[in-house]
């Protein structure tokens, strides 16, 4: 997939302000729009123009971006990394998939999965005209430990503003939050009233935290389950052994069955994150040859190929 530069599309400036940015877009839709431009390939141009216009005219979607695109050239080879949109507060204004689809993949790659939705209305109150606030939506990074553990933690958000002359601002905000023991990843944090205000009587919307865990040195997520590749000696796999297994906070004794070869799997039912209900611990089997660096070892290697007489690749022939 290959980077789009929005601002060189629309021909302004990164720096632009928000009603340079529009004078650009009516210019060049004047131009290029289908009903009445005779330039060659008119739709397509205003297809370009009209997603570079939806991104940056949206100061969320634009201070993402920005974020996002820095050091990239148009046309560049363009991946976004995982996990790209963490510590960004986003309003309710989202796109569903079938939006999304109405633009570019690579506009559908960083924005087709915002969450969206906008806030609960409560109608009339006292004479008055009052609303719920919209709900705010942010991913947040986390430690695997925290789910075994439970804890408290300040955490740091970026929320895009637009000040007075129409430019994107980044503003901080820290947030003390309490992390529930068996959260697991894509769990949403609910934290009541910390969304936008509300209009007139109307309650505070709410700020919906989605749960993402840091990558871990020796776990793998998947959901609720953990993946973790398990070392074993020849002898452990061949003769079966009874080996300890490290977790996040205790220790297991795990036996491995005779004849285990390495790429065996193992499940552990509820050893996973401690969810309710809790995952599954997975074991990749890794059979693990010792160094033949001596020549006693070298010797015990040559014991085995004549008294064994094993061709591992006989099944291929």
């Amino acid at each position: 997939m290959q980077y789009k530069d929005y601002y060189q599309i629309l021909g302004v400036k990164k720096d632009a302000a928000l009603a340079d940015i529009k004078k650009a877009f009516r210019k060049l839709a004047r131009k290029y729009h289908p009903d009445v431009s005779k330039e060659p390939n008119a739709e397509a141009q205003m297809k370009e123009i009209n997603e570079a216009y939806t991104v940056l005219s949206d100061v969320e979607k634009r201070a993402a971006y920005d974020q996002l695109g820095r050091g990239y050239q148009p046309g560049q080879e363009f991946k976004p990394p995982p996990n790209w949109d963490a510590g960004f507060e986003f309003s309710g204004r989202g796109f569903n998939a079938g939006e999304a689809a109405e633009f570019s993949d690579f506009f559908a790659e960083l924005f087709g999965k915002m969450r969206g939705g906008a806030g609960k209305q409560s109608g009339f109150g006292h004479g008055n005209f009052s609303a719920r606030g919209e709900d705010h939506h942010a991913k947040v990074m986390l430690d695997l430990e925290d789910s075994f553990r439970g804890t408290s933690r300040q955490i740091g958000l970026r929320v895009p503003r637009m000040d007075q002359q129409g430019h994107v601002l980044l503003e901080n905000r820290l947030l003390n939050i309490k992390i529930p023991q068996g959260v697991y990843e894509g769990q949403i944090i609910r934290l009541a009233g910390q969304g936008a205000p509300g209009l007139g009587d109307g309650k505070a919307g709410d700020l919906l935290l989605e749960v993402c865990f840091n990558p871990h040195p020796r776990f793998r997520v998947d959901g609720r389950n953990l993946h973790l590749n398990l070392p074993v000696a020849p002898w452990e796999a061949a003769l079966g052994a009874m080996v300890n297994v490290n977790l996040i906070d205790s220790q297991l004794k795990v036996r491995v069955p005779e004849g285990t070869q390495s790429g065996r799997q193992l499940r552990l039912s509820g050893k996973g994150v401690p969810s309710r209900p809790p995952g599954d611990l997975l074991l990749g089997i890794q059979v693990v040859l010792p160094p033949a660096n001596t020549e006693k070892a070298r010797q015990l290697y040559r014991n085995m190929a004549q008294e064994l007489a094993f061709d591992p690749r006989a099944a291929r022939s």
